[in-house]
């Protein structure tokens, strides 16, 4: 509603602007047909100052028009960042492999686009017919001269759009594509470094990004020519119609100072069609990125607020629920059914690919559900505040990633660093010790992907950041998965301190030793549960199972 009300502003001063732009026409006029014939040096004079005079109020408003507009393009940033930043991560979640920061690209072009000069071309050029009509009135001759040099002029534009968009379109999907793949490669370096893959990757990204090179420099040649062959014309027609002129004045149906303003006015009437056709590209590339921006905001609509709800005990139920991993058809999960208590925990087992971190990213809402329900404290996990549920919430990916920052905000996600919670956390997570031998303890620096740090280290850094401000629902995927005889260690006395606060805890893990802490165990087979029960009586019926293998094969023999 603000920019609306700003853009309002920029019209009306574009009203004076343009009328102080018949300035120097009168001007002309004044002085070839009243001046000169009068040979007055006093009106001369005065003429002269009055248009100084209206040149520098008409450079001042230009001036403010320029400032409103660049005010405009900082809060249209300003109020679509938060918007657009969100999107992005709700993007990321549903299409992980084409997660990438495009939308922010298009928002600094459409917002540079706005503040650049091609925008005042769309403020003048609605002022062409009544620059139009004045030629008019000077002379038939010279308005239809003008009318048909703008259409001449518009049609150029025309045809810039028509021939440069494809390309453009064409242009920025290549290049998306191979700043995507060097993206996810470099998330990758160690790998492609040490497989050898990196020349591999390369001459990929090189013919993407080739593709996308020769797609620019074909959109940049023809809006080149248009725009160069705009300007030529405008200029020929300007000195054209000083020959229109000059035939009217001999068959006396002018005067000289009706051919000089005649041509001033054809000047300024073309002028901002002229900016449209040269500022055709930028505009054309900026209605692109306002385009995609309004694509995405519509497929992901902005959240309406939720009503904060009671802080969770822990109770988590989980009823018929089928899960479609986003980007795919068919389904990873298929009617799984449990039910934990306040302060259980569970055990997620099963072999590589049966579904389990599937089952936990639609427990924490990360992933939709196609059919079935979550449920937190009776509440659909769906009609959580996000950013009140992620303050119950403590979560450790199987491959934990650790943000740009010291420790200390990482432990803390990135909120206000609350040191006595974190150096609660890390103490519970058995890593204030590690900690401390880092070069600034707590203060030290980590870049992507946890810059120096091993892998055990980020996962016990990462368990702290789980563990921050006491959740209620743990969920933690491998925990141990790199953790040495010490890590370990730790990890099963932060399970303990978790069961005596009561917290709900999710784990899993293919290392059986942890068993022995959880209270439920649930066996995933195929994206379904094949078992699900207390501990020990999940534990027999595999042993059970286990022990008739053998008897089951002989008989088959």
């Amino acid at each position: 509603m603000q920019s609306r009300r700003s853009f309002i502003y920029v019209g009306v001063f574009s009203f004076f602007i343009n009328m102080l732009f018949l300035t120097p026409s009168i001007y002309m006029l004044q002085v070839y047909d009243r001046v000169v014939a009068s040979r007055s040096e006093s009106t001369l004079v005065m003429l002269t100052v009055i248009v100084a005079v209206l040149f520098a109020v008409m450079a001042i408003l230009e001036f403010v028009r320029s400032r409103i507009l660049a005010r405009i393009s900082t809060r249209m940033d300003v109020e679509m960042q938060s918007r657009v930043v969100d999107v992005m991560f709700r993007h990321a979640l549903h299409n992980p492999r084409n997660a990438s920061i495009e939308p922010l690209n298009d928002l600094n072009s459409v917002r540079n686009f706005v503040s650049s000069n091609g925008t005042f071309a769309f403020f003048d050029a609605p002022w062409f017919p009544i620059y139009i009509a004045i030629m008019f009135m000077f002379h038939p001759w010279f308005g239809w001269f003008g009318l048909i040099s703008g259409v001449i002029i518009l049609i150029l534009g025309i045809l810039v759009d028509h021939s440069t968009k494809p390309l453009l379109q064409a242009s920025h999907g290549k290049g998306m594509q191979s700043r995507l793949l060097l993206e996810r490669s470099l998330r990758n370096a160690e790998v492609a470094t040490a497989l050898g893959v990196k020349d591999g990757i390369f001459r990929r990204w090189q013919t993407n990004h080739n593709e996308s090179l020769h797609w620019q420099a074909q959109a940049s040649d023809k809006a080149g020519l248009l725009s160069n062959m705009s300007k030529s014309l405008r200029m020929f027609l300007q000195s054209l119609i000083l020959g229109v002129g000059a035939y009217l004045v001999i068959q006396m149906e002018m005067s000289g100072g009706m051919m000089i303003a005649g041509s001033i006015l054809l000047g300024r009437a073309l002028a901002p069609l002229d900016s449209l056709v040269g500022a055709w590209k930028g505009f054309s590339s900026a209605r692109q990125s306002w385009d995609r921006l309004n694509q995405l905001l519509a497929a992901f609509p902005d959240q309406p607020a939720r009503m904060a709800l009671p802080a969770p005990q822990g109770k988590l139920d989980v009823s018929h629920l089928t899960v479609v991993p986003p980007g795919s058809r068919a389904p990873v999960l298929h009617n799984i059914t449990f039910a934990l208590r306040p302060g259980e925990s569970l055990a997620i087992i099963g072999p590589s690919g049966s579904g389990k971190s599937s089952l936990v990213r639609a427990v924490l809402g990360l992933w939709p559900q196609a059919s079935g329900e979550v449920r937190l404290d009776n509440a659909d996990m769906r009609h959580w505040d996000r950013a009140q549920l992620s303050k119950h919430i403590g979560y450790l990916p199987q491959d934990v990633e650790l943000f740009d920052g010291t420790v200390a905000e990482n432990i803390a996600r990135f909120g206000e660093v609350d040191a006595q919670k974190v150096l609660e956390a890390a103490d519970l997570a058995g890593v204030h010790e590690l900690i401390l031998q880092l070069p600034n303890a707590y203060e030290t620096l980590i870049g992507p992907s946890g810059g120096a740090l091993s892998g055990g280290q980020r996962q016990r850094i990462g368990l702290a950041r789980a563990l921050y401000d006491s959740p209620t629902l743990v969920v933690l995927d491998e925990p141990n998965s790199n953790l040495d005889d010490l890590g370990e260690a730790a990890l099963y006395r932060a399970l303990e301190i978790l069961k005596e606060r009561n917290t709900t805890v999710l784990i899993i893990s293919h290392r059986p030793g942890i068993l022995k802490l959880v209270d439920r165990i649930l066996v995933m087979v195929g994206g379904t549960v094949a078992m699900f029960g207390d501990r020990q009586q999940v534990l027999a019926k595999m042993a059970q199972k286990t022990t008739q293998l053998p008897t089951r094969e002989a008989n088959t023999k």
